[in-house]
């Protein structure tokens, strides 16, 4: 089911990717916890799927991020 990410999230991917700002991203894959970081290049959609793009060419659901630079945007 796709579960749209919110305006305030979306406006912190933007200023990262503007800015430069080197990211710490905690996710959901496949149900386990990793956290990853990077610079975020671009976000795109893939097959229907929004993804941000890092420097690392990690390619990451926004729908699974459950923190970004700290803040919480979706529950554990």
């Amino acid at each position: 089911m796709y579960t749209p990410i919110s305006c305030e999230f979306f406006d912190q991917l933007n200023v990262a990717m503007k800015r430069n700002i080197p990211s710490t991203i905690v996710y959901l894959e496949n149900d386990e916890k990793k956290t990853t970081k990077g610079l975020v290049q671009t976000m795109e959609v893939i097959e229907g799927i929004e993804y941000m793009i890092l420097n690392t060419k990690e390619q990451i659901k926004l729908a699974n991020v459950l923190t970004f630079n700290g803040r919480r945007h979706k529950e554990e």
